[in-house]
């Protein structure tokens, strides 16, 4: 009897590990069927037989050799889901570099039709018009779309929240004007002071190549304002950068105020003008082609492609390996830092970037107003950029520039009868008083954030996005026809 039960027990212990081993293969119904078998005419003769030796040597020898023919099998399976999986990854990535080119394309496209109808605008469009404000709207909504888009890759794309924008603006409308004031206007504009600085860009090179030098000198002009607060960013980041979330915000936003108090000190007054205004540099009107003895305006397009130009640059560093860094620091600090990814490097190099195509925005806001004065730079107007951003939708490079065009039509055009007494062909001047314009486009404000939790684009982008409406409207018509 004890023999009988050992036995037994091996039968049972080989039934379990051969119903294991055959469980845990989907395919192999073969090996499964040859377990059972084996399992069955064990049982059957070491049911016969009292000692059962011989019967649980054949259990074990059928468990075995099933056990190894689903093994093979299972690398079969594997190796053949592995070339599966490879081919569908080689077709998908095909597929979205064809998508990504064909997005890029059909955006190339847009932007040439966009410049070509904004230079026949211009020449179209007079300065007594009605529609002048339009050519205002291109010029002031592209200078935001730039700013809001790098205010976008730090917020957004990076994850930290900052509010120096303004700080940044600032340098950049400075250095840009202090490097663009003719020396023969520079005793004017420093009434009070010594100019520390006696040259200007567009003058020398004016002098050297003519019309063009002054194209480039501007150029180089807007490039060191932007290095010049990439610069200041780098410092300030030293510290800063250490802080997160709420800490960062309010860090970034005292030194953008301790910036534009220092601006205003006296003792820069050689080189900043101290409190007092600096003008007379080159301004976006300025810009004129003569082409046989017929002029172009250009004040309109130079801003737009400036600004169409350093955004694509600001594309080019999200889609690269720095801006999948970035989001991977977005999502999860400690997980992207487990990864090897440089916390401090990449948060630097977002603030920097950031900052630099700041102040080249703020040196084509300083061309757009003329002057450029420090108590213009205060907190309201980053406030101003981080609506824009939220309303755009935060991650959303074409939400940026698609909340900036609608945000300053409706501020600056659409309501602007809603302070003059008449709106929509509506004559209320009890209503339709100065400042009723700020009460409505705030409750438009309100209603957008509601309705829209993620902005506008949330975190797609506009490709994106018609593409998935235009194969909706194809399935429904599918669907309709059938």
């Amino acid at each position: 009897m004890k023999i009988k039960k050992e036995g037994e027990n091996e039968i049972k212990t080989g039934i379990k590990s051969g119903i294991k081993s055959g469980g845990m293969s989907k395919s192999g119904n073969e090996n499964n069927s040859k377990i059972k078998t084996g399992i069955k005419s064990g049982i059957k003769s070491g049911g016969m037989s009292k000692r059962g030796n011989e019967n649980n040597s054949k259990i074990k020898t059928e468990i075995k050799s099933g056990i190894k023919n689903d093994d093979v099998s299972k690398g079969s399976n594997k190796s053949s889901n592995e070339s599966d999986n490879e081919s569908s990854n080689e077709n998908s990535n095909g597929s979205m570099k064809n998508n990504d080119s064909g997005s890029g394309l059909v955006t190339a496209a847009f932007l040439v039709a966009l410049f070509i109808l904004t230079i026949i605008l211009e020449q179209v469009i007079s300065v007594a018009s009605p529609m002048a404000m339009l050519l205002t709207v291109l010029k002031k909504g592209s200078i935001y779309a730039l700013v809001a888009v790098s205010m976008n890759l730090l917020n957004g794309f990076t994850g930290l929240f900052s509010l120096g924008q303004a700080g940044f603006m600032l340098i950049g409308a400075y250095t840009y004007a202090i490097f663009t004031i003719p020396a023969v206007e520079r005793i004017d504009v420093y009434k009070y002071y010594d100019p520390a600085i006696y040259f200007s860009f567009p003058e020398v090179l004016e002098n050297v190549l003519g019309g063009f030098g002054t194209l480039l000198g501007v150029i180089i002009a807007i490039i060191i304002a932007g290095m010049a607060a990439a610069l200041m960013a780098f410092l300030i980041g030293l510290p800063v950068l250490r802080l997160k979330s709420d800490y960062l915000a309010i860090a970034t936003l005292g030194f953008a105020e301790i910036i534009r108090a220092i601006f205003q000190w006296g003792g820069l007054g050689p080189i900043t003008n101290g409190s007092n205004p600096l003008r007379s540099y080159v301004r976006l009107n300025a810009f004129e082609l003569q082409m046989g003895g017929v002029s172009l305006q250009l004040t309109t397009l130079f801003p737009m492609v400036i600004s169409a130009a350093s955004i694509g640059i600001i594309v080019l560093l999200v889609n690269s390996s720095y801006g999948r860094a970035f989001k991977a620091i977005r999502e999860d600090e400690v997980a992207a830092e487990a990864m090897g990814i440089n916390l401090y490097k990449h948060k630097q190099l977002s603030f920097c970037v950031s900052s630099f195509f700041a102040g080249v925005g703020g040196a084509l806001l300083a061309m757009f107003a003329g002057t450029v004065q420090a108590n213009n730079f205060k907190a309201a107007m980053t406030y101003e950029i981080l609506l824009i951003v939220v309303l755009g939708g935060i991650g959303s490079i074409s939400g940026s520039c698609i909340g900036t065009m609608l945000f300053i039509a409706a501020s600056e055009w659409w309501l602007r009868g809603l302070d003059t007494g008449s709106f929509l062909g509506i004559n209320a001047p009890q209503i339709f008083r100065n400042g009723f314009r700020l009460v409505v486009f705030s409750i438009i404000i309100m209603s957008v954030v509601l309705f829209f939790r993620r902005g506008m684009m949330g975190d797609k982008e506009l490709p994106f996005v018609i593409k998935r409406r235009w194969e909706r409207v194809k399935g429904s018509l599918r669907e309709s026809r059938s």
